[in-house]
């Protein structure tokens, strides 16, 4: 045991007090036992105080150990897992009694395999961690040093090959000065794994269409070898090529020409036999293809567009394309500078797809227009999705107080099969259907497994938050037994006094139903009450739940794409009614946009129906019904333009417009109002390290530049941009390997859009064991690169140290000594007499002869 202090300059304060006593004990005329013990107690208490000032503590030692071992199961060092598990199982056998032992392991992330324990330790099945892409030592020593016992000496066995790719282990280590924790080093054995990688992909970023362009691609080989070269076009496979590798870098070289217009990607693959990383086996290239715009109109066979045919084919490039059939990852969309609707239900098309076509309309500028009819805006299911988002109306119209009297039922399965994004979507459409309802309708919600849970009593709509908070909040578990709720759900709107019943029945499963279930259901139709059913996924029983809405009068929805679910249920909700239609014959009034009105300078042409929507605030409105109801309207989204007519393309609504003789001018008005008006900017985009890139503007004209990031599945990533110049600037993005579509403007309002490659990290890239880092950790703790595994468990050099601070006690001491003091000088009763005492016989002179001798001496005589 020791002692030590924290702060010795108090101790000065011990040279004027020591002075002080001792002039204080000097100047006491009588050192009688009374002053003696008031000089010791007030010294001793000064003392105490002195001692408590300068933080006092003992150190208390102890021989507990602590041998925790990180091993990196990061991507460079896969293959090498039994080497770790046998160097971690051949060093337990040397382990002491007293010895704690903890396994963890790292790589990007940390985890604990086996928690810190003195027993015997079993290696456990090691599992793949979640960020095997990289290695961060820095954060494998910061955790680890954290766990266990502060107390007790710690050794840190690190296996790993030091090739870390994020953090800074050696800067850690410098500010690390805890000689309590020493690091050793179990060095992992370097072997060349064979592994071919794609390291270039040159293509130009910007061509013309029509233009021959040549692609260059490098691939490191470790090994000669051969494989198969694939290269893609907007997904499409360009060409395939069988090739020969040798040692080191190999360079392709490839024409191809450019057809395409707008924002093109390229992709090339490798596929070659025992191959070690697969990760590093492809990369990406995006090219800006000027020329003709191109558009692309979304279809149904049930609605086949007209649009097509009446655009000017000499100045555009036209696709058609089914609305299934829908491009699946953003690069599908951006070719395209603009995009139609014609009449698409959004329980075609899904919300995924939604949100990826809301990015390249906000990010990249191509136009977006919606044209009306049964299956578009509010009847399509578009309400609160990312296309009613771009769009300058909102789904939602004016007047709702004139709808019929509602009643909804929406019955939900619950059961176990539901967990995940199913019964996310489910839940969401729901609180959707609550939104788009009057508070005075009727509402309930039933959830079932195999049993019924009656979330939301059927009733009038009275807090829809608090409503949609309880839909939101409903769990998956249990098995499924369909019918029951959708009994219960007509037995409860059989009383009702309502215009429209419905009910809407969400499953994914399957379930024996009672005899006469048909009949049940029919016999509600005829009071009434429809159903509708929806069919997620391929394990419903598709068949059971047709049958159930034929029989109740309503729609069956088989769902293979689980997003689409929202919409069906918003449509599902506003189809309740057909007021949303109005099919009265009108003139559109014209507003005040000169384009629009130029085009109907002659008159404008009697129309029969329309849908009905709302202009949003800042929405352009060039025409509206008599109900004051828009007709055509539009705004700017982001950096795109979008359109919305509520009338149709066919002349079923649109009337005597669609037999116009200047129809087709009419759409050719409406491209120009979305497609994009940019003038392409003169930047040139370099790669750094990572995700680092750096634009320039190479005509010098721009000031300051405005940068965003999507990915291909359309989601915005956060884009950190630094500012090195006027036109210049260096950003960096945070997202995972692959393609990033990028888009830059400027002051001058010029666009640039163009792709970038986020190239797979140093961990696909082979190399050769950092021995120099190990052995720099090693030595910077005192510890060793181990070459026997039972050194791991040798003794520690450094005891564990318990410290425990005796301030309090010196405080407590100080007081009693204090208070001692005060009691001694003010209580002490005997004190008088002793004094009285000491007086008498101070007075009697040395030659004087007391009272007492002189009365013997008479006795005497």
């Amino acid at each position: 045991m020791d002692i030590r202090i924290e702060h010795p300059l108090w101790l000065l304060v011990l040279v004027p007090v020591v002075v002080y006593l001792i002039f204080t004990w000097r100047s006491v005329e009588r050192k009688t036992t009374r002053t003696v013990l008031l000089f010791v107690f007030r010294s001793v208490s000064i003392l105490f105080l002195i001692a408590a000032l300068v933080s006092p503590f003992l150190v208390l030692y102890n021989d507990e150990e602590q041998i925790l071992f990180l091993a990196d199961r990061s991507a460079s060092t896969s293959g090498k897992e039994e080497e770790m598990n046998a160097f971690i199982e051949q060093s337990l056998v040397a382990k002491k009694v007293d010895q704690a032992t903890g396994l963890y392991s790292f790589a990007g992330d940390f985890r604990t395999d086996v928690s810190l324990t003195k027993e015997h330790v079993r290696i456990p099945e090691i599992e793949l961690l979640e960020e095997t892409g990289e290695t961060d030592i820095e954060k494998a020593f910061t955790l680890a040093n954290s766990i266990g016992s502060k107390e007790s000496s710690t050794r840190i066995v690190l296996l790993s090959d030091g090739l870390q790719t994020r953090g800074d282990a050696l800067s850690y280590l410098q500010k690390f000065t805890d000689n309590r924790v020493q690091i050793d080093i179990a060095q992992l054995s370097h072997r060349t794994l064979p592994d071919a990688a794609l390291t270039k992909l040159d293509i130009p970023r910007t061509a013309y269409a029509g233009q021959q362009q040549r692609m260059t691609i490098e691939v490191n080989a470790s090994e000669r070898t051969s494989g198969t070269l694939y290269l893609y076009q907007n997904d499409r496979l360009l060409s395939e090529e069988n090739i020969e590798l040798i040692p080191g870098e190999n360079q392709f070289t490839y024409p191809f020409p450019v057809s395409d217009t707008g924002l093109v990607k390229y992709e090339a693959k490798l596929v070659v036999e025992n191959d070690h990383f697969l990760e590093n086996n492809r990369m990406f290239a995006a090219v800006t293809v000027q020329g003709q715009p191109s558009v692309l109109v979304v279809e149904t066979e049930d609605h086949p567009s007209v649009i097509p045919g009446l655009l000017d084919q000499n100045t555009l490039n036209v696709t058609t394309l089914q609305a299934q059939d829908l491009p699946s990852t953003l690069s599908g969309y951006l070719p395209y500078q603009a995009i139609i609707f014609d009449n698409v239900p959004g329980t075609l098309v899904g919300e995924e797809k939604m949100a990826m076509i809301e990015q390249s309309v906000k990010n990249f500028g191509t136009g977006f227009m919606m044209t009306g009819g049964t299956d578009s805006f509010g009847l399509g299911g578009y309400f609160k999705t990312p296309i009613e988002t771009l769009l300058p109306v909102e789904m939602e119209v004016k007047g709702k107080e004139e709808l019929p009297s509602l009643g909804l039922i929406i019955v939900m399965d619950r059961s176990g099969s539901m967990s995940g994004s199913k019964l996310l979507l489910a839940r969401e459409a729901a609180a959707r259907s609550v939104d788009l309802l009057r508070e005075k309708d009727t509402f309930g919600f039933t959830a079932f497994d195999d049993s019924i849970w009656e979330v939301v009593p059927v009733g009038p709509l009275v807090d829809k938050k608090g409503v949609i908070e309880k839909i939101l909040s409903v769990p998956s578990a249990g098995g499924t037994n369909i019918f029951p709720s959708v009994a219960k759900a007509y037995e409860d709107l059989s009383e009702l006094s309502l215009q429209r019943k419905h009910v809407i029945l969400l499953t994914d499963g399957q379930s024996p139903m009672p005899g006469g279930y048909l009949d049940i259901i029919e016999e509600a139709k005829h009071n009434n009450t429809t159903l509708s059913t929806v069919g997620i996924g391929s394990d419903a029983d598709q068949s059971l739940l047709e049958r159930m809405a034929e029989a109740g009068g309503g729609r069956y929805y088989g769902v293979s794409d689980e997003s689409t679910v929202p919409a069906i249920l918003s449509r599902e909700t506003i189809t309740m009614t057909r007021t949303y239609i109005e099919d009265e014959p009108f003139h559109m009034k014209l507003g005040n946009v000169e384009e629009w009105n130029h085009l109907f300078a002659e008159g404008v042409p009697q129309m029969n129906a329309y849908i009905a929507t709302t202009a949003k605030q800042t929405a352009n409105v060039a025409a509206t019904s008599p109900k004051e109801d828009p007709i055509i309207a539009e705004w700017k989204y982001g950096l795109g333009r979008t359109v919305a007519f509520t009338s149709d393309s066919s002349g079923m609504w649109s009337g005597e417009l669609a037999a116009w003789e200047k129809y087709p001018d009419f759409w050719n008005t409406a491209m120009t109002r979305i497609l994009p008006s940019y003038s392409s900017a003169p930047y040139v985009v370099t790669q750094g390290a990572g995700g680092k890139f750096t634009i320039t503007d190479t005509s010098g004209e721009s000031a300051f530049l405005e940068v965003s990031a999507v990915t291909e599945t359309g989601e915005e990533i956060e884009v950190i941009e630094d500012q090195k110049a006027p036109g210049k600037t260096d950003i960096t993005l945070e997202s995972a390997s692959g393609l990033v579509y990028l888009s830059v403007t400027d002051d001058q309002n010029r666009l640039f859009e163009t792709g970038v490659t986020i190239p797979y990290g140093e961990e696909y890239s082979p190399k050769e064991t950092n021995e120099d880092l190990l052995a720099a950790i090693a030595e910077k703790t005192g510890g060793r690169v181990l070459k026997d595994p039972k050194e791991a468990f040798r003794s520690l050099p450094n005891r564990g140290e318990e410290l425990k601070l005796i301030t309090n006690w010196l405080l407590f001491g100080s007081l009693l000594l204090f208070f001692a003091d005060i009691t001694l000088r003010r209580f002490s009763r005997f004190v008088p007499v002793v004094r009285k005492k000491s007086i008498v016989a101070k007075k009697e002179s040395p030659g004087q002869t007391s009272v007492s001798e002189l009365l013997k001496q008479k006795r005497k005589r």
